[in-house]
């Protein structure tokens, strides 16, 4: 079978802060049973809906795949590289922190090791949505820890007023949150570790206050440094690049009418569609897309075609080259 991209079905995760309806993206996903936070679009047990890895799990599949498909730049002993997910964010979630590769490395092999920096494209906000994102000025070490024995943590980070179509950059050690009222793609580095600062007090549903890590929180914060945060509006618009660092590049693209694009040469990608719908057009293959699909693409493609049928919005994602780990 000659490459192609391959799309993968996505994996839907409960959280207590999500929400019962999942709609526009997902309209078959409304008066759900439990709050979902996330939809996982290219996690270890996410199907390939079609190609020639159709019905296996991304996880099962990633290290047979070839470097047709990863291209050279990252290994196949490690988990795949980029997690994509849609957030559904109806309550605040806590407030957390990542920790950097070396910490992880360190203190997390059990958990995979991997540390998580991460970016988030707003799809949709309702009027006065806000994230927080990093240290306030005069935010140190010592009156974080007071606030956070006060229950008062979320005032020592910085507030940013999010609308459709901002990005938002969050490296490792940054300490952060998302309110409610939007919904967000983000993209990461493969990890699910996350250390809580502050929780508001919720229960579980079995009334149960969820486990915090204050300590390991501590351990991995970076005082005294500004970072993260909204990315400058120039990056925005119709077509352009919105995140890069040695972890992910992740580029936009916005068209009504067909487009050919050249993606990197030798670099595999992640293509995401926030809104659409049309035709791929691939040597010997027409595929059609949609709204809220992830698709694979193989890095020795290097044109791809679009023909849309509603005006599209897409996500590029992959990993730069060079890096291995």
């Amino acid at each position: 079978m000659k490459p192609r991209p391959a799309r993968l079905e996505p994996q839907f995760v409960p959280r207590i802060w999500g929400a019962r309806s999942l709609a526009p993206l997902f309209p078959d996903k409304q008066s759900l049973p439990e709050p979902i936070g996330e939809a996982w679009l290219t996690g270890n047990d996410c199907r390939f809906a079609d190609g020639p890895f159709a019905g296996e799990k991304l996880g099962d599949a990633w290290p047979r795949m070839g470097d047709d498909w990863s291209g050279r730049n990252v290994s196949r002993d490690m988990p795949f590289p980029l997690l994509a997910k849609f957030i559904f964010p109806e309550e605040k979630l806590s407030v957390q922190v990542h920790p950097d590769d070396d910490y992880a490395r360190k203190h997390e092999a059990a958990a995979g090791g991997v540390g998580k920096t991460e970016m988030w494209y707003i799809i949709a906000a309702h009027k006065g949505a806000e994230v927080r994102v990093g240290l306030r000025p005069g935010v140190d070490r010592e009156s974080f820890q007071h606030a956070t024995a006060d229950g008062k943590v979320e005032e020592c980070l910085e507030r940013v007023a999010v609308h459709a179509g901002d990005t938002i950059f969050v490296p490792a050690g940054t300490v952060h949150t998302i309110g409610p009222g939007m919904t967000i793609c983000e993209i990461q580095q493969n990890s699910d570790i996350t250390y809580r600062v502050f929780d508001f007090n919720r229960l579980t549903s079995e009334g149960k206050l969820r486990e915090l890590h204050v300590n390991k929180s501590m351990d991995v914060i970076r005082f005294g440094e500004r970072r993260g945060g909204k990315v400058a509006a120039e990056a925005h618009g119709a077509v352009g690049t919105l995140v890069e660092c040695p972890y992910f590049a992740v580029m936009k693209s916005v068209f009504a009418e067909p487009e050919r694009r050249t993606k990197p040469v030798g670099l595999m990608e992640v293509l995401i569609v926030i809104e659409g719908t049309g035709k791929i057009e691939v040597p010997d293959a027409e595929i059609e897309y949609a709204n809220a699909q992830a698709w694979l693409v193989p890095a020795v493609m290097r044109d791809l075609r679009f023909v849309p049928t509603a005006r599209t919005t897409m996500l590029h994602a992959y990993v730069p080259g060079g890096l291995s780990t």
